[in-house]
C-alpha cells in the first residue's frame, strides 16, 4: 500500500543530484531503495490496479523506471537518474511511440498525464487527416479541456506551421508530438496516500484521450 513519500525522498534527490557517483549511491543505497524505489513501486502498483479493476478490456501493464542510466548514454558523466517515473500502457514493442499514462517525480516538482514519449510522424499524418475530416468534431471532443485547469496540452511544435482548418485546433495541429500533463512544485500532497486518488481521477478524466490517441495508428493512410 501506498503511505506517501516522505520529505527523506527529495532530500536524497537533491542528494544524488549533487553527488551523482558510484562510490556515494552505493553507500545510500538502503536510503534509495527505502525512501525513493519503495514508494514510487508501491504507488505504481496501486495505480494500475485501480486502473485495470476500472478498465481491464485494455490489458495495461505497468512499469517502473530504473535508477541507472542507459550505459551507452553516461560516458564518464553521471551514471544516475535523479528521477523515478512510472507509466500505464498497453503492451507493445515500441512504447516510445505508443501513448501511455505516466507519473514522474524529480528534485523540483511531480507531474502526471498523458502523451507520447516520441510519436511517430506517420501517427501525426493520420492525426491530421482525422481531424481534417471533420474539425468541428475535434472542436467538441477537446472542448472539455477548456473547463478544467488541471491538464495543460504541451509537446514539440513544428517550426513551419501547417494550414489548419479551424482555429480552434491549430494548437494540437501543428505539433509533433502530445502530452497532457499537470506538473507542480513538490509539497505536502506527495506525503499522502491520497496522491493515489488524485493520479487515478486524472486518469479517467484523460481516457477519452487515450482511446482516440491509441487508435491513429489503425486508421488509413
Amino acid at each position: 500500500m501506498f503511505n506517501g513519500f516522505t520529505p527523506r525522498t527529495i532530500d536524497f534527490m537533491w542528494n544524488l543530484r549533487l553527488n551523482n557517483q558510484k562510490a556515494w549511491f552505493e553507500a545510500h543505497k538502503e536510503d534509495f531503495k527505502q525512501d525513493f524505489q519503495t514508494p514510487m513501486k508501491a504507488l505504481g502498483k496501486e495505480v494500475f490496479e485501480r486502473m485495470s479493476a476500472d478498465y481491464s478490456q485494455y490489458g495495461f501493464i505497468h512499469k517502473v523506471s530504473r535508477i541507472y542510466k542507459d550505459a551507452r548514454r553516461v560516458r564518464g558523466g553521471e551514471p544516475y537518474r535523479c528521477n523515478l517515473w512510472f507509466s500505464v500502457e498497453k503492451p507493445s514493442e515500441d512504447w516510445t511511440s505508443t501513448p501511455v499514462f505516466w507519473f514522474d517525480l524529480s528534485p523540483e516538482n511531480w507531474s502526471y498525464g498523458l502523451g507520447y514519449y516520441q510519436s511517430k510522424a506517420a501517427t501525426m499524418a493520420k492525426f491530421r487527416a482525422r481531424v481534417d475530416r471533420n474539425p468541428k468534431q475535434f472542436e467538441q471532443f477537446i472542448a472539455p479541456l477548456e473547463e478544467q485547469k488541471e491538464f495543460i496540452l504541451s509537446g514539440d511544435e513544428y517550426k513551419r506551421k501547417k494550414e489548419v482548418p479551424s482555429p480552434k485546433v491549430a494548437e494540437w495541429y501543428n505539433r509533433k508530438a502530445f502530452s497532457l500533463m499537470h506538473q507542480q512544485q513538490n509539497g505536502d500532497e506527495l506525503y499522502s496516500p491520497q496522491l493515489v486518488d488524485r493520479i487515478v481521477s486524472g486518469y479517467q478524466f484523460l481516457m477519452p484521450f487515450y482511446d482516440y490517441f491509441v487508435t491513429l495508428d489503425s486508421d488509413p493512410v
